[in-house]
């Protein structure tokens, strides 16, 4: 982002700008920033800041490069240690690759009690880590008192506990306290009253809180209202009081609400003050009081420090019982005291020494956040305390020998003060299978890299794949990428990252989907070489087969996700939990059909419809084209058994573009143009032919009232801007699936108005076609239509037509479909979609909406910010130990947080159902039950095999869809005695099949039982996977 012009690089930031918007993108590109410590949590809070686009970073650090810090920190490298490096020289230049807007400098100077901190006036914001608590009360005493403040923010990290302060003042406003998108709110009436009520259009809900402001458009009969702001008062979620509306005249009929955002004022106390009286977010409601617990042990802990200028040590026993008498000291001295939670102390002292990277990189995600809040005002500020622990994944280590946590003086060290050696051991054999990687797999890879998961020395492995190339707009999340990886796989170029940090990790990077047609690859035999599935994926299609091939397998998945400033994580563990498709999210709501052909009423929905346009007439039409000829090569034959009567499927459409395909520009233009008139001229008109405005429903309303908006037809102007570039981008995308070139004068004004000037446009003819106007109804199937006989003459004609003038080529039977391609702002694909939508919104009166948001919504692009990004993959990897441990199921947490709030709730994992089906027969979603079969074996055998070995005989045998056993069904009491190889046909390298069995209800007349699935051999030698 250049500083100077202000001008955003969309190519790099896009996705980001989805998140933060422009205002506060345009304020980081003025903004300096001072982060002092490149430990674990320094460079982690480094890296989110310097891609999310700040002005300058200057990095402090004295320290010297230590063996132990490439445990903790992934741009310090084995020879910066050999070479006796300072920290900040190795990591500097590194960070500085990561965005070429950020200047990134770098200081060593000391910075202690006696250093003169006038120095810090030119930055927006300061970023402490690993600085002592005496140090950082006189560095936010300073930044306090400062006009305007500073904002400062001061993070630490000790073995398993970490803590994040805030202080950005006494008034810092905030502009958008939660970054959400206000919606327009359709209004079904507004009562004449004191307070005036307003009730939502078919009781959809409103999702606004008491104290908000609503401001009013487009409402009829109450006039007055449209253009004014009034406060609201929540009555019920589908309605609100505005205040007194006996004045006004009547409600009609229309309109609706917007939110209105209001900026919002915090106030912040200086750390001298929050110390003894905290602020804290409560991440884990099951542990309500452990953020103070926390604070209070954190808190000894640097007295601690200030007493035996050292930290705890597992080595000194008394160690523990020191802290813990600190602990209580402290605990005296609040205002609102909580009791010492001695067996987080004990831990604390333990592994006070030690660093966590997971931990390093969830909180640094937190803080960096916070840091882009400081310095933008965009969303609400953590006030003021964050606190957070990773005691569950040392609680179950109390009986490890305490030598197994003793320094080794390699890498590990840190992460062995936490864990110990022999957990360290196990990381290093672990087996994983991660798919994707992209931003949440590249800070995944880091994070395995830094715990040492997968060494090729202990025949460990990290197998990942990705099947996409790394494009610019990756750049701005994912930080293994570099501009000149641009084009290049994702998975084998993060996989020569990785190992630029830990070249001891094996990794295998594959370039294939994880979906059924690569199941050969991805087979039981492969799941059952695997310790545990890591998804890193952007859909959900892709989570559920995943999660569908772990339960299948009985393997562990951790999985997480983000959008914008959420995130989320869910760790899924055989017959521990439920798996990711045991719950389903409400399915996206579609928009109606004749919504989008028709009645549109928000900007969403004219960017939908422009896109259907775009993918109809440019992707779906030309496959089609292409499809049908290579089908029928020759043109001649199609022609023979068209006329004998026979009924090809798609000839209708086919011959219709072969007769209407133009051979040059002039002649794309003219469809262009043709095509204007019907969007956005015939179409309005015979809308308001069939449906004048005085219109009115059986029940005596109007027919044009909200949502339904009266289409205004538009005149088409070459002097208007909008109308040229939908012509141009039009008429490019037609000589694009028409392989017809054009130069750049063609697109000018004066070319493009020359062609126009030739043009004739019929006059509109009223027509009798009826327009849907029922909202359930579902868009048909243009192929499956059935073809009229005129329509049939006249495909004959044309195709006769076209045989006889010599049309017939080779490449006048091709076409090039086009994919719509969002971030390449060269190929006329967003223009079309931006000028078609924005002309369909001013026939229909709709807000238009700029390039920007066109392209988040027609490209169906997720917000991301490398905050979340890293914050979600620490989380999942401190999940990822407690499975390497074997742990319990009340170790484990899920967590989903929302950055720009903020919030994080920390949960235990859905326990897994059991399904009883009779007395003590039940069984959870893990269970698989067995049949090992051979040649003869019948379904019969089957059946009395399931009987003898479970308990219960079954009812009905599925596979798949087939039914291979229903009772009610004629002729099946004869399959009994068919072998299961005949019933299933199974391919020649098939080892068994799963089926769906149910059984009889123990009440009868009830409906049969489901059970689970019953995997079936079909030779008794067969292994289990």
């Amino acid at each position: 982002m250049a500083s100077d012009s202000m001008e955003i690089d969309d190519s790099l930031y896009s996705r980001q700008r989805y998140v933060l918007g422009d205002l506060a993108m345009q304020q980081m590109a003025q903004s300096s920033v001072f982060l002092s410590g490149m430990g674990g949590l320094g460079v982690e809070i480094a890296k989110n800041i310097v891609l999310a686009g700040v002005k300058t970073v200057t990095l402090h650090d004295t320290k010297q490069c230590e063996t132990r810090d490439l445990g903790s920190n992934f741009f310090i490298r084995k020879e910066d240690v050999s070479c006796q490096k300072k920290r900040v020289e190795a990591v500097c230049p590194r960070v500085a690759e990561l965005n070429p807007y950020v200047h990134v400098d770098m200081s060593s100077s000391s910075l202690d009690d006696n250093t003169d901190l006038s120095f810090l006036r030119k930055y927006q914001c300061i970023i402490l880590t690993e600085a002592r608590l005496n140090l950082q009360r006189r560095i936010n005493d300073f930044c306090h008192s400062q006009s305007p403040p500073i904002r400062f923010i001061g993070c630490d990290t000790y073995g398993i506990c970490a803590r994040v302060f805030c202080d950005f003042g006494e008034d810092f406003e905030v502009s958008d306290p939660t970054g959400e998108e206000p919606k327009e709110i359709f209004i079904q009436n507004i009562t004449q009253d004191n307070p005036g009520v307003v009730t939502c259009m078919d009781n959809h809900p409103h999702g606004l809180e008491t104290g908000q402001c609503v401001i009013f458009r487009e409402v009829n009969g109450m006039d007055e209202l449209n253009g004014t702001v009034r406060k609201i008062s929540v009555l019920s979620p589908h309605s609100f009081t505005i205040g007194d509306t006996t004045q006004l005249c009547p409600y009609a009929h229309g309109g609706f609400v917007v939110l209105v955002k209001t900026p919002k004022t915090y106030k912040f106390e200086t750390m001298e003050k929050q110390l003894g009286d905290p602020q804290v977010v409560i991440p884990d409601l099951s542990k309500p009081e452990a953020p103070l617990q926390i604070h209070v042990a954190m808190l000894a802990l640097d007295n601690f420090q200030q007493k035996h200028s050292r930290l705890p040590d597992i080595k000194y026993l008394q160690d523990s019982d020191i802290l813990l008498n600190l602990a209580e000291e402290v605990n005296s001295t609040l205002k609102n005291k909580c009791p010492v939670n001695s067996e987080l102390v004990r831990c604390l002292a333990k592994t006070a020494k030690g660093l966590l990277s997971p931990l390093a990189a969830a909180v640094g995600g937190f803080a960096s956040q916070e840091a882009l809040k400081a310095i933008t005002g965009k969303f609400a500020p953590l006030q003021q305390w964050f606190y957070i622990d990773a005691v569950e994944l040392v609680k179950p280590l109390q009986s490890v020998l305490v030598e197994d946590f003793y320094p080794r003086g390699d890498r590990y060290d840190g992460l062995r003060a936490c864990i110990g050696e022999s957990m360290i051991l196990e990381l290093q054999k672990l087996r994983v299978f991660m798919v994707g990687c992209g931003a949440i797999g590249c800070e995944m890879l880091k994070n395995f890299a830094l715990l040492g998961v997968g060494l090729a020395k202990s025949s460990g492995e990290i197998c990942i794949t990705d099947p996409d190339l790394i494009e610019k707009s990756n750049l701005n999340r994912q930080f293994l990428f570099r501009p000149h990886h641009i084009q290049k796989p994702k998975s084998t170029t993060a996989a020569e990252a990785t190992l630029d940090i830990n070249s001891d990790l094996q990794i295998d990077a594959h370039l294939n989907k994880v979906c059924p047609a690569t199941e050969g690859i991805y087979s039981d035999l492969f799941y059952s070489s695997l310790n545990v599935v890591v998804t890193a994926l952007d859909n959900v299609e892709a989570r559920r087969y995943v999660d569908s091939r772990c339960l299948s397998n009985q393997k562990a998945l951790l999985d997480s996700g983000t959008m914008g400033t959420k995130g989320h994580t869910e760790i899924i563990l055989p017959n521990l939990t439920e798996s990711y498709n045991s719950h389903r999210d409400p399915p996206e709501e579609e928009i109606p059909f004749c919504t989008l052909k028709s009645f549109p009423s928000v900007i969403e929905h004219t960017i939908q419809w422009a896109r259907d346009k775009f993918e109809n007439a440019f992707t779906h039409k030309p496959s089609l084209y292409n499809s049908f000829w290579q089908s029928h090569s020759s043109a001649e034959v199609v022609l023979q058994r068209m006329r004998a009567g026979e009924s090809l499927e798609g000839s209708f459409q086919v011959m219709k573009l072969l007769s209407r395909r133009p051979s040059h520009w002039e002649q794309c233009i003219t469809i262009a143009r043709l095509k204007f008139e019907k969007y956005f001229k015939t179409k309005a008109l015979q809308l308001l032919h069939s449906f004048p405005l005085d219109t009115r429903l059986k029940d005596g309303s109007l027919f044009w009232q909200s949502p339904k908006r009266p289409p205004t037809p538009i005149e088409f102007d070459l002097q208007d801007p909008l109308h040229l570039t939908f012509i141009v981008s039009t008429a490019r995308l037609y000589a694009g699936i028409y392989n017809l070139s054009y130069t750049d004068k063609d697109l000018s004004e004066e070319v493009v108005g020359r062609i126009l000037s030739d043009v004739t446009i019929p006059e509109y003819q009223p027509t009798d076609k009826s327009i849907v106007t029922d909202e359930t109804a579902k868009k048909p199937d243009q192929i499956k239509l059935t073809t009229s006989s005129e329509e049939e003459r006249e495909a004959i004609e044309q195709l006769d037509k076209a045989i006889a003038t010599n049309c017939i080529t080779s490449e006048t039977l091709q076409m090039s479909p086009l994919q719509f391609e969002k971030d390449d702002d060269c190929n006329g694909h967003l223009d079309f979609v931006t000028s078609a939508s924005a002309l369909r919104a001013r026939m229909y009166s709709i807000e238009p909406a700029d390039r920007f948001k066109t392209k988040r919504i027609a490209g169906k692009i997720i917000p991301a910010i490398a905050t979340a990004t890293a914050a979600v993959a620490g989380l999942v990897a401190l999940e990822l130990i407690k499975v390497v441990g074997g742990y319990g199921f009340e170790s484990f947490k899920n967590c989903f947080f929302n950055m720009a709030i903020p919030v994080v709730v920390l949960t235990e994992p859905a326990p897994v159902k059991k399904t009883l089906i009779r007395n003590n027969i039940h069984f959870t979603i893990w269970d698989c039950w067995t049949v090992f079969g051979h040649q003869d074996f019948t379904l019969s055998d089957f059946m009395n095999a399931v009987r003898e070995k479970y308990g219960i005989e079954p009812t009905m045998v599925v596979y798949g869809v087939k039914m291979l056993y229903v009772p009610v069904m004629p002729g099946h009491s004869k399959r009994l005695k068919l072998t299961m190889q005949k019933l299933i046909k199974p391919s020649a390298d098939r080892r068994y099949v799963d089926l769906t069995v149910s059984f009889p209800s123990e009440v009868e007349g009830d409906e049969d039982l489901p059970g689970p699935p019953v995997r079936y051999y079909f030779s008794s030698g067969g292994k289990m996977p």
